[in-house]
């Protein structure tokens, strides 16, 4: 399949329904509206392939740059790749739950993730902080440096009351995952989330939301859930 082919596909299975709750969370045209469920049997059809995913990013379609994800293939795009996704990727959606999630794959993950939870730029910060939140929720706990995660650790809870909008809700995460996925700083992660007690995500237009790290964990711990993994980052 072509990217001529996966767009026709993607738009007959759009429906204006999810278009419009899409919309509604930050999206903007061009998008078909198409639910992510309904994507993998044309992800059967066309396999991985960076090529087809650089194309349809490219596209700027909300549907086809979520699908791009999909196929995408992590360790054939380099760190100026996974720039350029960002770039392109114009709120959370794009920036949590495909640019991150596919940089979670990527042997490279740690060392862009954590340029950009210092950077300026807020997606990027959302980004990094959630690809951390992927990769802790399914790698191996030997596989980080425990020091490295413990100064993030540190590095959330002096900032994230501070943090612009976008990115709090990542940080808030990056707290809840280590606390529940990360056994070695299990601890270290209660006491942080409970320093830093509610956070606040403020809504155009709307009442703010508040985030409570510090419950999130202890209903895991009560249900017997820590060091939970999944087995896949993407779908």
């Amino acid at each position: 399949m072509n990217a001529v082919d996966v767009l026709a596909e993607l738009e007959a299975l759009g429906t204006e329904r999810t278009k419009k709750s899409y919309l509604a969370s930050g999206a903007r045209e061009p998008l078909f509206g198409t639910a992510t469920g309904k994507m993998k049997p044309i992800l059967k059809k066309t396999g991985l392939n960076q090529t087809l995913a650089d194309e349809l990013y490219d596209t700027k379609n909300y549907d086809a740059m979520y699908f791009a994800g999909m196929i995408a293939e992590p360790n054939n795009m380099t760190a100026a790749d996974y720039e350029r996704w960002m770039d392109g990727a114009y709120f959370n959606m794009l920036a949590d739950y495909v640019v991150a999630v596919t940089l979670a794959e990527a042997d490279i993950a740690e060392e862009v993730a954590n340029r950009w939870i210092h950077s300026e730029d807020a997606l990027r910060m959302s980004a990094g902080w959630s690809c951390y939140c992927w990769m802790l929720g399914n790698r191996k706990d030997e596989t980080f440096d425990a020091a490295k995660i413990s100064v993030l650790l540190d590095v959330a809870k002096e900032t994230i009351h501070e943090a612009p909008n976008q990115a709090r809700s990542a940080m808030n995460n990056f707290i809840k995952t280590v606390g529940i996925s990360y056994k070695p700083l299990h601890e270290k992660a209660l006491a942080v989330a409970k320093e830093v007690g509610s956070v606040e995500l403020k809504k155009d237009g709307k009442k703010s939301t508040f985030l409570e790290p510090l419950s999130a964990i202890e209903k895991e711990v009560e249900k017997g859930r820590i060091g939970f993994k999944r087995k896949h980052v993407r779908c």
